[in-house]
């Protein structure tokens, strides 16, 4: 059976934009199945769209089953995380830019806050998978560093900063990102 990679964006994201088109080329070269679902109402997120929308796109997920997010396709992925059945195990995550619990800073309006609802539920999250990786640019002004050593320290995974990539986003100019190629081919051996 194939490997199945999930590709999730953020708020006000696209499929086709950034470095998504470049990675799912890179990914399908070296025989991974790449989906990158468009996610509803990108402009106007609202968890009770996202979430269902995303557990319908990967229906039955199994230790072949992986995804690649980024920003506020990160809580996302952990809020489906904590939907699997206990018995229940995918491959591995890679974070890109991503956070696990609501932002805080200058010009911020809270408008994520129904993806925070309820605490997060680390140790769920954790028997549902043992492979992430954080990945966050030292420079990124919508999700500052500290959020993802955070996610990282709650995930008891590694944390990769990188210099100068912001947000990891078309925005930026960013349309190859290696490190998430190379830190995501690391958590599938």
């Amino acid at each position: 059976m194939a490997k199945r990679v999930f590709v999730i964006h953020g708020w006000e994201g696209y499929l086709e934009e950034g470095w998504r088109p470049w990675l799912k080329k890179e990914l399908e070269g070296k025989g991974f199945e790449v989906i990158i679902p468009a996610m509803p109402d990108t402009a106007t997120p609202i968890f009770d769209k996202w979430l269902p929308y995303l557990a319908q796109t990967v229906g039955a997920a199994d230790e072949n089953t992986y995804f690649v997010c980024h920003s506020l396709g990160c809580i996302t992925t952990l809020r489906y995380l904590e939907t699997l059945e206990e018995n229940q195990k995918i491959g591995g995550v890679v974070f890109v830019a991503g956070f696990g619990r609501d932002l805080e800073y200058e010009g911020y309006k809270g408008e994520l806050t129904t993806f925070f609802a309820t605490p997060v539920d680390w140790n769920k999250i954790k028997n549902a998978c043992k492979k992430f990786v954080v990945i966050h640019s030292d420079d990124d002004e919508w999700v500052p560093p500290k959020f993802g050593e955070e996610l990282a320290k709650n995930l008891e995974s590694p944390f990769i900063l990188e210099h100068g990539m912001k947000h990891f986003s078309s925005e930026d100019g960013i349309t190859k990102a290696p490190i998430i190629l190379e830190k995501f081919l690391e958590i599938v051996k």
